[in-house]
């Protein structure tokens, strides 16, 4: 388990360095997708330094750390989405805030089912409305508008695998939010090491994915 938690902070740390690179390798319009990107890598980064002293020091994570940093990144990624689409045309300011709020009280009440500030099914119920907001908004609403409208092929792949990201790799959250409330539980070990290897696909695959397509739209530099 402590080895996740060292894996998962050199794949922060390094992706965050990068990124924080690529901003100088990318066209105008791209550099705030990219260093949004580069900032959730890096306040990852940080808490896994922070997480990994706990676990080796204590051998449990308790839930309040994993949540402070899903509070703040989550919904830094969600953004990402806006402003990478963003780079090609600009969606509308009140989408900006909607994204901010529906991810900020997606986390939270997700967070407040689990230490039963609410009851656990109303915190998973309102978590997973929020994403299937957020869901709704990238694949049917004006970023899914923009990206099939305006967008060229590189950016429409690009946001293929973001959504990829946000659909397939997120809902390994909610999946062990309620195995851990409704289906028995598991061992604070597995879930940690679920969680950890999870947000190493999810942030650090994002980051490279909002790069990569980046770079091949501003062309050589």
């Amino acid at each position: 388990t402590g080895g996740t938690f060292t894996l998962t902070l050199f794949g922060m740390s390094g992706t965050a360095v990068l990124l924080f690179l690529g901003t100088g390798w990318v066209g105008r319009q791209w550099k705030l997708p990219v260093a949004l990107a580069g900032i959730v890598a890096l306040l990852a980064g940080a808490y896994y330094w922070q997480a990994r002293e706990v676990w080796l020091s204590a051998g449990q994570m308790p839930v309040i750390y994993r949540y402070i940093d899903w509070l703040v990144t989550v919904p830094i990624q969600v953004l990402t989405l806006y402003f990478f689409i963003g780079a090609v045309s600009r969606p509308p300011v009140g989408l900006f805030w909607r994204l901010l709020v529906v991810s900020v009280v997606m986390i939270l009440a997700r967070y407040m089912g689990e230490v039963d500030f609410i009851h656990p099914t109303l915190g998973i119920l309102i978590g997973i409305v929020g994403w299937l907001y957020i869901l709704g908004e990238v694949f049917f609403g004006k970023l899914g508008e923009i990206n099939t409208k305006a967008a060229s092929e590189t950016v429409q792949t690009g946001f293929f695998w973001l959504r990829l990201v946000v659909t397939v790799g997120w809902a390994i959250y909610p999946l062990c939010y309620f195995i851990g409330s409704f289906a028995g539980g598991v061992d604070e070990g597995t879930l940690s090491i679920v969680y950890n290897l999870a947000d190493f696909v999810n942030q650090i695959l994002f980051g490279l994915i909002v790069l990569y397509a980046a770079m091949r739209e501003s062309g050589p530099r």
